[in-house]
């Protein structure tokens, strides 16, 4: 049982940064918002942080705890201490964001940045005319997952593409937001949002899923990213690596229910460009990771699996 909590948090004044050490009575029952709040009522008035709602609402109050985003008025505080095994806690703002102070980070960038996406309807002026905008209870549900997004930050913050980019990479609730509009009933230019995603390097998503893990509201963001590629494709952006790879990973399986792994990178980056990756082939091959003598042969029950490549066909052109 805790009977203190010690708290080290991340000061920022605009020129330099430091950490700054607290000691909370331990109370049960409490959240990450309660301590926040405490260390500026008890401690230090200068302490600054944003907060709202109180509610999982207004997703203001997002912040860093030994390194994990949480939603501070959300996340019980008890669970934490848990799930490090210890009383010892650091506050820090939300990673991949510019810092105004302590934990204050700006938004302005990362609206500029959605400002592409246009996150708006674009309707149909005939659909309007005729049956206005409504939606069948099918067509809502399209869209009611993605406009949970109360832009909290977390998934940006977690975001191991963004932690490395040069800048061009759109956050994950960016993309949310043009998945929300390119399949809402009502908009008529779905291109309009999805182009724009793939322009920024959409294909550069690492599959971390940490977006997904970490998201209060438990956005389905991997399938979201899945349907904007494979809109992309539809589209005939298909010279590029990602769709590239895709397509050699659905060739190999439906050939041979496996993937040829030398090939790969053939496949995907052409001979030429694939020529700069031999030194780190010839490394794998002598870890024994890889053996450029083996073709792989069709896996048992390879017509089952054709079979459900020519369903997935089907339902696809239904």
């Amino acid at each position: 049982m805790h009977t203190t909590i010690n708290i080290k948090v991340k000061r920022f004044d605009g020129e330099k940064e430091w950490y700054q050490d607290f000691q909370l009575p331990y109370e049960k029952g409490k959240t990450i918002l309660w301590a926040l709040t405490s260390i500026r009522e008890q401690f230090d008035p200068t302490f600054n942080f944003t907060s709202a709602c109180r509610h999982a609402i207004c997703g203001s109050c997002a912040i860093q705890v030994n390194g994990h985003a949480f939603l501070a008025c959300k996340t019980s505080l008890d669970e934490v201490l848990e799930t490090f095994n210890t009383n010892e806690l650091t506050f820090e703002p939300l990673k991949n964001f510019e810092v105004i102070k302590d934990l204050v980070v700006a938004w302005e960038p990362k609206m500029e940045k959605m400002e592409q996406i246009k996150p708006w309807l674009i309707p149909s002026e005939e659909g309007s005319k005729e049956k206005g905008f409504i939606q069948s209870e099918e067509e809502y549900h399209q869209i009611a997952a993605p406009t949970d997004c109360i832009l909290c930050g977390i998934c940006a913050s977690e975001c191991n593409q963004l932690a490395v980019n040069d800048g061009t990479y759109l956050d994950p609730f960016i993309l949310n937001r043009a998945y929300r509009f390119a399949v809402d009933s009502r908009d008529c230019a779905p291109e309009e949002h999805i182009r724009p995603v793939y322009e920024n390097e959409l294909w550069k998503c690492l599959h971390c899923m940490q977006c997904v893990t970490k998201c209060p509201k438990g956005i389905p963001l991997h399938e979201q990213v899945a349907y904007l590629r494979q809109e992309s494709i539809k589209m005939g952006e298909v010279n590029n690596k990602g769709a590239k790879h895709a397509f050699a990973f659905y060739d190999d399986v439906k050939k041979k229910g496996r993937l040829n792994e030398v090939m790969l990178p053939v496949k995907t980056e052409g001979v030429i460009n694939t020529m700069s990756r031999i030194p780190f082939a010839l490394r794998m091959i002598k870890k024994g990771k890889i053996n450029p003598f083996h073709m792989p042969k069709a896996v048992d029950g390879i017509k089952g699996v054709r079979e459900i490549y020519k369903y997935a066909e089907e339902v696809s052109e239904s």
